[in-house]
């Protein structure tokens, strides 16, 4: 019994002092490493990543349309009868204080009229200056913090007529668990 007491301050410390984690979106790619924040603002769309990331869904495909200045897209190809390889549609939600930055993490859509988001398509901004004309017009659920390095080495491979390149850049998508210190040590802040 006297065993019991003396541990309970330890497991007292140890509950009290651990940090929050946070679920963070994840690409590897033989060009390195993406680590993305995923907002709460966009639930659906952060849940959908969530669940297709641990089901490996994407861990067969690759980045398939590249555009120097403009996008790193992949998930699924574009078809000219629109996402018709994707596992569902997901409603708009688009939110006035998010904007297409360089990193923002987003997702693709064909031109159906009611703008929904192609499950299994996502793009990452690579325009420096940013793509206000997106804004509002496709769904940013994420902010790549680590690896816009990469995406701008991605941007420069060679690609053929329909901009996809020229060798395959698989993808490997996870969900990893980071502790906010360790997410503000790359440069990122977390939102209040």
């Amino acid at each position: 019994m006297n065993k019991i007491y003396l541990l309970l301050p330890t497991l007292l410390y140890m509950a009290c002092s651990q940090q929050p984690l946070y679920e963070v979106g994840q690409i590897k790619t033989d060009k390195g490493e993406l680590l993305i924040w995923l907002y709460d603002e966009t639930p659906n769309h952060k849940a959908s990543f969530i669940k297709l990331a641990n089901a490996g869904y994407w861990d067969t495909l690759s980045f398939n349309r590249v555009i120097k200045d403009f996008v790193v897209q992949g998930g699924c190809p574009d078809t000219p009868t629109g996402f018709t390889d994707s596992p569902y549609l997901l409603a708009p939600e688009f939110n006035d204080s998010i904007k297409h930055v360089y990193g923002s993490f987003a997702a693709g859509r064909d031109d159906n009229p009611q703008m929904l988001s192609a499950g299994c398509q996502f793009y990452i901004v690579q325009n420096k200056n940013g793509l206000t004309r997106l804004d509002n017009k496709y769904t940013i659920y994420g902010h790549v913090f680590q690896g816009m390095d990469v995406i701008d080495n991605i941007v420069s491979v060679p690609t053929n007529s329909i901009d996809e390149p020229m060798s395959k850049i698989m993808l490997d998508v996870n969900v990893i668990t980071m502790t906010k210190k360790e997410i503000e040590a790359n440069g990122f802040r977390i939102p209040d």
